[in-house]
């Protein structure tokens, strides 16, 4: 759904009318992205540090990209999913349950991939986490990487690849049932490739994960904060897994 307010700029009914100009926002999102990360690899060289913070810098950028996008258009966080459901007990009890729900259901199809990538493919079960090793035994590390990991990552990467991303595309095929699954699938594929520093399996791994996150999302009627939470969970795991140095 276009919601357009009288708040919207020239460009911004640019966007919602032309297929096209939609189309470029979502490759001008992804390639600054990129272009964020090339430019960290060549200025700071490939250690896991830079590496991640490169991540996190292109991730930071995307997401004011997209919120410039809602502002040209006259639109709030809420048209991907940001609303008020929080502020309300019910509504957000509703929400936290819904959370666990999608959390197992991310989890499982993480799983299945890496079972699947293991015996059908003969590529190691676990997603290659050894980037993480710093904060093995470093409890004060590890503290700020989770605080660092709920905004940089949780947050936007659910911002990102399943409110911007599927809505967008979604929005590109007038909302129909065909550019619903592409936009989903797009999604998830993407979603695995920007997880590249894992290898491949792990990539395959995101991939699937980023596909139960993304049928969830829209399961749930678009609201963003069930997969944040969902996702915010897999992220305390995987956190706390490299603290303690299991799977390493």
């Amino acid at each position: 759904m276009q919601d357009t307010s009288v708040g919207a700029t020239r460009l911004g009914r640019v966007l919602v009318a032309s297929k096209w100009a939609g189309l470029v926002e979502v490759a001008v999102v992804f390639a600054s992205g990129i272009a964020v990360i090339l430019l960290a690899s060549n200025t700071f060289g490939q250690t896991p540090v830079a590496s991640i913070g490169s991540v996190w810098a292109a991730n930071l950028l995307m997401l004011a990209i997209v919120y410039w996008g809602l502002r040209l258009r006259g639109q709030s966080w809420m048209h991907l999913g940001l609303d008020q459901s929080l502020s309300r007990w019910r509504s957000a009890i509703r929400v936290f349950l819904q959370s666990i729900v999608v959390f197992v259901a991310a989890i499982a199809a993480f799983v299945f991939a890496a079972i699947l990538m293991a015996n059908l493919l003969g590529i190691p079960e676990r997603a290659d986490m050894s980037q993480y090793d710093y904060l093995r035994g470093n409890l004060t590390l590890t503290i700020l990487a989770l605080a660092s990991v709920y905004i940089v990552s949780t947050f936007a990467e659910e911002v990102i690849y399943r409110g911007f991303m599927i809505t967008r595309i979604s929005e590109l095929g007038a909302g129909g049932r065909t550019a619903g699954w592409l936009a989903i699938v797009s999604s998830s594929i993407v979603f695995g490739l920007v997880h590249s520093d894992w290898g491949l399996a792990g990539m395959v791994q995101a991939s699937f994960m980023g596909l139960a996150l993304g049928i969830s999302y829209v399961v749930v009627r678009r609201n963003l904060w069930v997969t944040i939470l969902a996702h915010g969970y897999m992220d305390t795991i995987l956190v706390l897994q490299m603290y303690a140095g299991i799977g390493s």
